[in-house]
């Protein structure tokens, strides 16, 4: 269902596209009744628009003689600034939905004098970033973050109105020493759960969006995947934040005292396009090398990255570290046991 903004924009459209329209007309191409237009209509006034209602037979809607929005003005130094955080959000996953930073895009570059438009295509035509997208095919765990759920969460943590989110978290056995949301290999089983949080933050770091919140239930400063974040509503409750509290040193902390036990190396014969497509970002760094490809990375589960590395079906060698031969061997056995059955 299309956002309240999005039909009084669309509002506003028609009215600029038509001298007078009547409001069953605009109520029936905006999918609203008309006392919803009448309040359109209000808050476009409010937003100094001069939209005008004449009563009567041949009444309707209309905007005052003379009324445009005024062009969309962008000097070549803007323009650029555009098209590159453009350009980088996609690129690093920043962005919300796939097809919003192209349309963007696109009316940007419909809009600008054309000698300015042809540069900014030859600039995006030969631009490269090393920070690469998750590309379609890639293991994935959960869905992006959305634009009203970033939209929702960013009024709540301005606002310190404490929201009621259900989301969705791993199961862990409480003999299992394992850092949350990390580590190469298949997510364990999830489960879902409901609780009250004061929003403390927004945070994007290695490829992922996390909101940075006190936890009622446990009483403490968490770190919330947005991807697991099922829903999200303020309760009406307001809260106070502590002064001066960094979100993004939070989670730089939290990250750098993860229990890892492995520091992982590992030679792949195979194209580093292809490894990049299987194996995320946030999962390893991929490096071409002379003998190959390098893929690099910090796990807590020897097991899990011995599969990972099954499951490509590449030749590789272990460069580090030597207990991962074995688990590999292990892992092996089992097949192999598997396939006797």
């Amino acid at each position: 269902m299309p956002h309240p903004a999005s039909r009084v924009l669309a509002m506003l459209e028609l009215l600029q596209a038509h001298r007078r329209i009547t409001g069953g007309d605009l109520a029936a191409r905006l999918a609203v009744d008309e006392r919803t237009v009448r309040r359109y209509a209000g808050t476009l006034a409010e937003l100094g628009i001069p939209v005008t209602a004449e009563r009567g037979r041949y009444g309707g809607y209309r905007l005052l003689p003379g009324f445009k929005l005024p062009p969309l003005m962008l000097t070549d130094d803007e323009a650029v600034a555009v098209v590159l955080g453009l350009v980088a959000a996609d690129s690093l996953g920043l962005a919300t939905d796939a097809p919003a930073g192209a349309a963007a895009e696109a009316k940007i570059t419909r809009v600008l004098p054309a000698a300015l438009a042809d540069r900014l295509a030859a600039l995006r035509a030969s631009l490269g970033l090393t920070a690469r997208r998750r590309e379609p095919d890639a293991p994935r765990t959960g869905a992006p973050a959305t634009a009203d759920l970033l939209l929702t969460l960013g009024t709540a943590t301005r606002s310190q109105q404490r929201l009621a989110i259900t989301y969705r978290a791993p199961q862990r056995r409480p003999d299992a020493d394992q850092p949350p949301d990390t580590g190469p290999g298949r997510e364990p089983p999830m489960r879902v759960s409901r609780r009250q949080v004061d929003p403390y933050g927004l945070v994007f770091h290695s490829g992922r969006w996390y909101l940075v919140a006190h936890d009622q239930r446990s009483d403490e400063i968490r770190s919330f995947r947005l991807d697991r974040i099922v829903a999200a509503a303020p309760t009406g409750e307001d809260f106070e934040a502590p002064p001066n509290f960094d979100a993004v040193a939070h989670v730089t902390r939290q990250w750098a005292g993860l229990p890892w036990k492995w520091e992982v190396e590992v030679l792949i014969e195979a194209d580093v396009a292809q490894v990049r497509r299987r194996v995320p970002a946030a999962v390893a760094d991929i490096t071409e090398v002379a003998d190959g490809v390098r893929l690099s990375c910090r796990a807590q589960s020897l097991p899990g990255m011995a599969q990972m590395l099954a499951g490509l079906g590449w030749p590789f060698t272990v460069v580090r570290p030597d207990e991962l031969r074995t688990a590999l061997a292990e892992h092996a056995a089992q097949l192999v046991r598997y396939a006797a059955r």
